[in-house]
């Protein structure tokens, strides 16, 4: 926690299983192919990386939870610094919570969604792959998964489905992301 940047903008941090698309949605987020490195290694993210933008709005890419290529003294140090800086960043103004879309919630997601309720930390729902399954399937999931927050006391109402690869969702991303700073 000490090596982090001094308190500034509002961050959103994005969290989810390994290899879940974080990286990849950062990168699509920001039309920066490459910012955020993603991998098809589960454990490739084992740090906190801030991307600023603009001193508007810091993006935070956590290490994934769950399944990771890597020993396991280090998976417990990110763990450490993850929920460190869950409960201790005042400007964290939103954890969004990466779920696939051809999966749906698993038990370490509810797990993770219960650490983010006690944490008093506000956190979004969002679908990655959301292009992988089909339409009706996906809409399953959507209405799974709302059920699934609709009595958490941290989890925003609003679920957004999104593609990394094809765009779809990350306007409503950016717009939701936007709303976030004007509250700063």
């Amino acid at each position: 926690m000490g090596a982090l940047p001094a308190v500034g903008p509002p961050e959103i941090a994005f969290a989810g299983r390994s290899n879940v698309g974080k990286s990849s949605l950062i990168n699509a987020l920001t039309g920066r192919h490459g910012l955020a490195r993603a991998s098809n290694t589960p454990g490739r993210t084992q740090a906190l990386n801030l991307f600023d933008l603009g001193g508007a709005l810091w993006l935070v890419d956590m290490p994934g939870y769950g399944y990771a290529r890597a020993p396991k003294a280090e998976i417990a140090r990110w763990t450490d610094l993850i929920f460190s800086y869950l409960r201790g960043r005042p400007t964290l103004r939103r954890v969004l919570l990466l779920i696939d879309a051809r999966h749906g919630l698993k038990a370490v997601d509810l797990e993770a969604m219960t650490a983010l309720d006690q944490a008093a930390v506000n956190y979004q729902i969002v679908l990655t792959k959301a292009d992988k399954p089909k339409a009706a399937e996906l809409e399953k999931r959507l209405a799974d998964t709302a059920a699934a927050i609709a009595k958490r006391p941290a989890a925003h109402p609003i679920l957004r489905a999104t593609s990394a690869r094809e765009g779809a969702g990350l306007d409503a991303i950016r717009a939701d992301a936007a709303a976030l700073t004007t509250d700063f």
